[in-house]
């Protein structure tokens, strides 16, 4: 397992708890190397050919399938495992976090100057979709408080989406990836304000904030106990964003009043009623020529085999997941039209390290893997700006246009980017 990228708001785990971590992330290792691949055997060998017989005809949709394959013992086996490793995941890091709760409660209230700043909502109304389940098995879920100006839920989920992604640094990489998928599709971009919807604990807040150190930056989510670690993980980490409580089918924001608007994994974790309503309020707040940018799970289930939607489905029904299905169905490049964005279009990107580097064509295949993630772009243009639509993935014919390298000296964007890395800017 790789260390985690540090702060000084981390919950530290001492050795017993890296040990049952280290533990959970091996498991899941396994799982995912061993255990998952027999279920296409037996799907071959036993579920399809036992429902041909049944029913004189092969399964028609991912429903029909997951039943037959949920007969096989091997995918029972592999399913109670799969729920069995994500509580144990978040177990282990409980422990680390309340061992040290009061602790980061006292260094969160702070003491110095902000760099940031913090604004939370006591009065908004938390929608049942969020407080009605605990997403993704994650203990209390994202807005539960134990304590006066808790931060349990922010503490557990820096940790845990850590574990979650197998110790591959996968939430930070999330905002890098999101970054080289901006500039690649709108090379030239200078945001003057930037928009994170449901940032969480900020994981990809801080890749805008470090390439974009001119603009402002605001991150916004319903849990208070999430946005008040976010703030002074933010302050530990030495970079300046505005984090406010707030729904992202209202976010209270004045019209045209960003340039940016971009979102991780946000999708899958609200409504299908609220993905319209959240796509139109991306419409009102964007200034004319802004720019909208949404990543996701690579899965798109209309260019997926049965199999393939089956095995990604199981996050709908058995780790609390219960909008994952609609998320994964519902055409976002339709969604982004009807909300009044132009030039809507969508792919998959692998994870990057380096958002500076070669752009890379959007991928129009689907099911690319975890390490992979579906991406969707659209620009604000007031009525007579911006001429039509482009087209969208499934209007593509293989053809893709070269993008101007991200780090091709132009505007000092470069730069900036390198300097954000580490890098001396007139190195290669």
């Amino acid at each position: 397992m790789s260390d985690q990228p540090d702060h000084d708001m981390m919950a530290k785990a001492n050795h017993d708890e890296f040990a049952r971590q280290a533990f959970v992330t091996s498991l899941k290792r396994h799982i995912s190397s061993i255990i998952t691949p027999g279920n296409k055997v037996e799907m071959e060998k036993r579920a399809i050919p036992a429902f041909e017989k049944r029913n004189k005809r092969g399964p028609r949709n991912r429903q029909e399938l997951r039943k037959a394959m949920e007969r096989s013992p091997h995918h029972q086996l592999w399913g109670s495992l799969m729920r069995t490793a994500q509580e144990l995941m978040w177990e282990s890091v409980e422990d680390t976090v309340d061992r040290q709760l009061d602790q980061l409660i006292r260094m969160a209230r702070g003491g110095k100057k902000p760099l940031g700043s913090l604004r939370l909502d006591p009065g908004l109304e938390i929608p049942r979709y969020l407080n009605g389940i605990d997403i993704h098995c994650m203990p209390g879920g994202y807005d539960t408080e134990v304590a006066p100006d808790d931060v349990r839920a922010g503490a557990i989920y820096d940790r845990g989406a850590f574990l979650y992604h197998l110790g591959q640094r996968g939430m930070d990489d999330n905002g890098r990836l999101l970054l080289a998928f901006v500039m690649g599709e709108h090379p030239g971009l200078e945001p003057r304000r930037i928009l994170d919807m449901g940032c969480t604990v900020g994981h990809a807040t801080t890749a805008f904030c470090d390439f974009f150190p001119d603009a402002e930056v605001h991150g916004i989510d319903l849990g208070a106990p999430l946005l008040r670690y976010a703030h002074a993980r933010a302050e530990a980490m030495g970079r300046v964003i505005h984090f406010s409580q707030a729904n992202a089918e209202a976010t209270g924001f004045d019209d045209d009043s960003f340039d940016l608007v971009v979102s991780s994994n946000l999708m899958h974790e609200t409504s299908g009623r609220a993905l319209p309503r959240i796509f139109a309020e991306c419409w009102r707040i964007l200034r004319s020529g802004g720019v909208m940018a949404h990543m996701e799970v690579p899965v798109r289930y209309k260019d997926m085999a049965l199999y393939d939607q089956v095995m990604r489905g199981w996050q709908a029904l058995y780790n609390a997941e219960p909008f994952w299905d609609a998320a994964c169905s519902t055409d976002l490049i339709a969604l982004a039209r009807k909300a009044g964005l132009k030039r809507a279009r969508d792919g998959y990107l692998k994870r990057t390290m380096d958002p500076t580097g070669e752009p890379r064509k959007l991928l129009h295949t689907p099911n690319q893997g975890n390490d992979y993630r579906y991406l969707l772009t659209a620009v604000k243009y007031r009525e007579g700006r911006g001429g039509g639509d482009e087209p969208s993935r499934s209007d593509h014919t293989g053809n893709h246009r070269r993008h101007r390298r991200v780090d091709a000296p132009r505007d000092g964007a470069a730069d900036r980017a390198h300097r954000a890395l580490g890098r001396d800017p007139r190195r290669p």
